[in-house]
């Protein structure tokens, strides 16, 4: 039986902490759906096509990842659909755990099948999240160090005019 797993978030855009969570959790499953969600508390800069585009440029160096999109519909909701028994979490500080174990624990409330897995991202990325990366982008500042080439020129691009 294939271990499959899948990695939710809004990737808007995605940054080299999530790509760390992604080549991490690659390694543990036999395939990884990397699945761009909906939050309705954030506005987003990226459609969700230039979204997927830049994840699949990102991770075109894993095969075994597939880009899908969920939308208006629970993460968990998706994953059983979908036939998926673990959903992969990214935690960078202590500051996400809260969120993160609310998440996790009404998750498991409501599909006692699936198991959340958390990653801890590498120290480099601790801080790193898209809201700040959107932020020095908008404002000039160089974001080479929190994003892959493809993403920064997209982010330049929105950023013009």
């Amino acid at each position: 039986m294939k271990k499959i797993g899948i990695y939710p978030g809004t990737f808007d855009p995605i940054t080299n902490g999530h790509l760390d969570i992604i080549e991490r959790g690659y390694q543990l499953f036999d395939c990884l759906y990397i699945a761009i969600a909906q939050n309705m508390n954030k506005k987003t800069l990226f459609t969700i096509e230039e979204r997927i585009e830049m994840i699949k440029a990102v991770t075109a160096h894993l095969p075994n990842v597939e880009v899908v999109v969920c939308l208006d519909e629970l993460v968990v909701d998706f994953a059983k659909r979908l036939e998926i028994k673990t959903i992969i979490r990214g935690l960078r500080a202590v500051t996400d755990f809260e969120y993160e174990f609310q998440l996790a624990t009404t998750n498991k409330h409501l599909k006692p099948e699936i198991e959340t897995v958390f990653l801890m991202t590498q120290t480099e990325n601790m801080f790193l999240s898209s809201s700040m990366v959107k932020e020095v982008a908008r404002f000039g500042g160089d974001v080479s160090s929190f994003v892959s080439p493809v993403v920064k020129r997209a982010l330049e691009g929105k950023n013009k005019g």
